[in-house]
């Protein structure tokens, strides 16, 4: 066992990201599917951990303790970022996002119950390995696996859930990019200047240079910390209660809340330039070290029955983005990248989509409409949406 420090696990995450950068850079195929820098450095880091794994029997353990902090202070800058004038211009398609992400989750529900069932397993198997693990992710895996276990009895309910939130991390960051590509070629590409009469969200051009101050910089800080301890605050306040909600949507609330309420009263504008920096370097982060850490070799002992049933919400996720979200959402570059969104969250999880849809819009031109919607709906409505359907599947009498 080697367990590197949580210093050096900071530095091989930079060096992940560089790598990550270099290699989509050199790599035709993975330019051409438009495949995010963090997933595809990571999952060579993670390959390659398999490998001394299996064969020399070292294993390599992270300290992943800034892998948190850094999850959550994106979701900090998603909600210091989320103008609600802006939010309110695109409430009509938001909703219609959603009523779309609704459907996903029926569908990832349905395919899993009746796989489990039809492979001779308990079909509860099957909705743990539905939404509550694909769109929900590990955070919602984790509160519901206790659920499984003791109400269902479900052995060993925890790991199976991390296993397959693990899974769909993975798969969400390898299709979206495919799939944009696909969708592609149906739509004519605007290019750079697509959306140039609106104002871009930080996190849609990662890249592009920010005049910042060191005093802009520290109050952006701040705020950023100040919707972590709201966050935190107000997701221990509701804890064991009917509106219990992860940490990281009561973060994202709260950042919300901060932004607006600071706008409206005429106290304090939020500096976007800053926060989005700052939520851009946590995503990276964040995204690197959650890859280059996989325990590939867990994914590989998951029970051949539950891989099919992985391997189906894959391909089921895929055609749904294809079929689905990028004709409903109007079947222009819009919807392509709201698809290429939708493929990371609804198999991974926000910073996963966030980075997919950054990926096309790098090489393709912006889309000012789905980086607006996409963190809210993947960040904060599909979390309550998801909930509501978890229990309304726990309730039906088709196990």
């Amino acid at each position: 066992m080697i367990t590197i420090s949580g210093y050096g696990t900071l530095v091989a995450a930079s060096l992940v990201l560089l790598f990550g950068r270099i290699l989509v850079e050199k790599t035709a195929p993975l330019k051409a599917f438009t495949i995010p820098e963090p997933v595809a450095g990571g999952l060579v880091v993670a390959l390659l951990m398999l490998f001394a794994q299996q064969v020399a029997g070292v294993t390599v353990k992270f300290d992943t303790s800034l892998q948190t902090p850094l999850m959550l202070a994106f979701f900090a800058t998603i909600g210091l970022s989320a103008n609600l004038a802006s939010l309110k211009a695109g409430g009509g398609v938001m909703i219609k996002f959603l009523c779309v992400v609704a459907g996903l989750l029926l569908m990832q529900n349905i395919i899993g119950i009746s796989l489990a069932n039809l492979l001779g397993l308990d079909g509860h198997l099957g909705l743990l390995a539905g939404s509550v693990t694909l769109s929900g992710g590990h955070g919602t895996g984790a509160a519901w696996s206790s659920v499984f276990s003791e109400q269902f009895g479900i052995q060993g309910a925890t790991e199976l859930a991390m296993a397959c939130a693990t899974f769909g991390l993975v798969l969400g960051g390898l299709i979206g990019g495919p799939v944009a590509k696909f969708l592609l070629r149906k739509v004519k590409v605007p290019g750079a200047e697509h959306n140039q009469d609106q104002a871009p969200t930080g996190f849609e051009e990662p890249q592009a240079t920010r005049l910042i101050t060191v005093n802009s910089f520290i109050e952006s800080l701040a705020l950023i910390a100040l919707s972590l301890a709201g966050g935190q605050f107000l997701a221990e306040l509701l804890s064991g209660t009917a509106f219990e909600l992860p940490t990281f949507v009561c973060v994202l609330f709260t950042g919300v809340m901060l932004r607006n309420v600071l706008s409206g009263l005429g106290w304090y504008q939020v500096f976007e330039r800053e926060v989005s920096v700052l939520g851009n370097v946590s995503l990276a982060l964040f995204l690197a070290m959650a890859l280059m850490s996989l325990r590939l070799w867990e994914l590989a002992n998951l029970a051949l029955p539950m891989v099919i049933l992985l391997a189906v919400q894959a391909m089921a996720m895929a055609a749904y983005a294809i079929f689905v979200t990028f004709r409903v959402m109007g079947s222009n570059y819009d919807a392509v990248v709201l698809a290429a969104g939708h493929c990371g969250f609804g198999l991974g999880a926000t910073p996963t989509a966030i980075a997919n849809m950054q990926a096309v819009t790098h090489r393709f031109g912006p889309s000012h409409l789905a980086f607006i919607v996409v963190p809210m709906v993947g960040a904060f409505f599909i979390d309550i949406l998801n909930a509501i359907i978890i229990k309304i599947f726990m309730a039906l009498p088709i196990y």
